[in-house]
């Protein structure tokens, strides 16, 4: 290697020695601003993530409430115009709250987000309302063995029989008051026929008809009525009346 080459590499080496040098005398000279601002960073975010949880809390019985009366589906519009707080902290809270239940999402035709929380009772309701009632089995009819005969007349409308009944509930069920039953005021299909001591196919076929209470009530071991609500798809107590 030539004298040339060894200064144009010493001299390169000293462009870059020079900046190098007063970067470490001035982080030298300064560690502790820097260390001041770097701790003053971490707290600031400390202290916001504290007050996001403390805010969070806080939302919390307004966002259960909305999941029930909505049957698991919200969207940001809902909770901020029933907690009266800002989109952007509605929507922020629910994309946690989705993230730490593993809720889904879509969009709406306006361009809405909508968060579907599938909940308990949200399962069994849709599970027994899509159960598809029984239906009678034709009878066959017996042909009249003479041609000539008028036909016999048409035959009165049998009730389907009542399906047998399930097994009945244990000792620590029959014990178990209507108070601990009524956790949100209300029990779903499978609930109250497990409650009424028949199947739930049978409930699913009589909510509907104007009696609905009063048979329910025969058969309440409490003697308590129901009505059925087409909007929440639950059964509700009418009345608490001993036999």
């Amino acid at each position: 290697m030539s004298e040339k080459t060894i200064e144009t590499y010493g001299k390169g080496f000293l462009v870059l020695l020079l900046p190098i040098s007063f970067l470490i005398i001035f982080l030298v000279a300064t560690w502790r601003i820097w260390l001041g601002i770097i701790l003053l960073l971490l707290t600031f975010n400390v202290w916001q993530l504290y007050r996001w949880q403390q805010w969070c809390q806080k939302v919390n019985p307004t966002f259960h409430q909305l999941i029930r009366e909505n049957q698991g589906r919200i969207t940001p519009m809902d909770l901020a115009i029933k907690g009266n707080f800002p989109g952007e902290a509605a929507k922020r809270y629910l994309d946690t709250k989705a993230a730490e239940f593993g809720a889904s999402t879509s969009n709406s035709e306006d361009g809405s987000k909508i968060y579907y929380f599938i909940t308990a009772s949200t399962l069994g309701s849709i599970l027994d309302s899509s159960e598809p009632p029984k239906e009678l089995a034709p009878q066959p009819v017996a042909q009249h063995a003479l041609p000539f005969l008028a036909p016999p007349p048409p035959q009165a409308h049998l009730e389907e029989p009542e399906p047998e009944l399930p097994p009945q509930p244990t000792p620590e069920e029959a014990k178990k008051p209507l108070e601990k039953q009524l956790i949100f005021g209300s029990l779903i299909q499978s609930e109250l026929a497990k409650r009424l001591n028949v199947y739930s196919s049978t409930v699913y076929k009589r909510r509907d008809d104007p009696d609905f209470p009063e048979w329910s009530r025969t058969r309440d071991p409490d003697g308590v009525a129901w009505k059925y609500s087409r909007k929440t798809k639950e059964f509700f107590p009418v009345e608490e009346s001993k036999s």
